[in-house]
């Protein structure tokens, strides 16, 4: 799949995506890099601009990440709870922006809106004690050349994808597509109807035998539904530009 647009897509593996824009800037999405498919440890991530993180699952958010924003001083637009734990854990080490469902910031010439999902939150961290760690969220981003990008994070789909599609008009969508804790190939083709991409990058799949839907499968719910999209059939560690 051939995006254009002077940008890089890296899969780190499960949900994790780095993104290198067109002015120059690293983003990276929920890397978990303790995840067995990981290409890369977190000592070996030198730079980090700007970090999102669409929720507080161990699986986006856990102690590698608190490390990285120390080393990278990232900006980091997040759900209000979660901000919260952040700021009170890195200080002045990294610039933590909370955020809701709805708003939207400019940082290094990106221009970042927070949008809803349909997940969970909570996890341990630290101990035995569960914490809430704010609701579940998305994320879209316009970069520098005015391309857009969706990720929407831990979901299923949901008929207001039909709003973000009205109101930012996604050029990309990343998409779980693994099911069980997601939705499946199936549910994330109405994903990709509803929201009207022409790109899709299929994640959290792959990683355990449970996450058991493919970019093959995604293919072939498409087409059964007769929506035309380009799906990248990727490994951890894969480029695209």
């Amino acid at each position: 799949m051939a995006i254009g647009r002077e940008t890089t897509f890296t899969w780190l593996g499960h949900a994790g995506v780095e993104i290198a824009t067109p002015g120059g800037k690293l983003m990276l999405i929920d890397p978990w890099f303790s995840n067995p498919k990981s290409p890369r440890t977190v000592a070996e991530q030198t730079m980090c601009d700007v970090l999102l993180l669409t929720h507080g699952h161990f699986d986006h958010f856990d102690t590698d990440t608190l490390e990285l924003a120390r080393r990278t001083h990232p900006t980091m637009p997040c759900i209000h709870e979660l901000s919260r734990f952040l700021g009170h854990h890195l200080g002045d080490a990294a610039e933590v922006v909370g955020m809701n469902a709805g708003g939207t910031m400019e940082t290094h010439g990106l221009r970042v809106t927070m949008v809803p999902a349909v997940h969970s939150g909570s996890d341990v961290f630290g101990g035995d004690a569960v914490r809430y760690f704010g609701e579940p969220i998305g994320f879209v981003v316009e970069l520098e050349n005015g391309f857009r990008v969706y990720d929407a994070g831990d979901t299923t789909v949901f008929g207001d994808m039909r709003l973000i599609r009205e109101l930012y008009a996604p050029d990309l969508a990343i998409l779980p597509i693994g099911g069980h804790f997601t939705m499946d190939p199936r549910g994330a083709a109405a994903a990709v109807e509803l929201l009207g991409v022409r790109y899709v990058l299929p994640v959290h799949w792959g990683t355990f035998p449970i996450l058991a839907g493919t970019p093959a499968g995604l293919r072939e719910a498409l087409a059964r539904r007769n929506v035309e999209a380009v799906v990248q059939d990727w490994q951890p560690g894969d480029s695209i530009s």
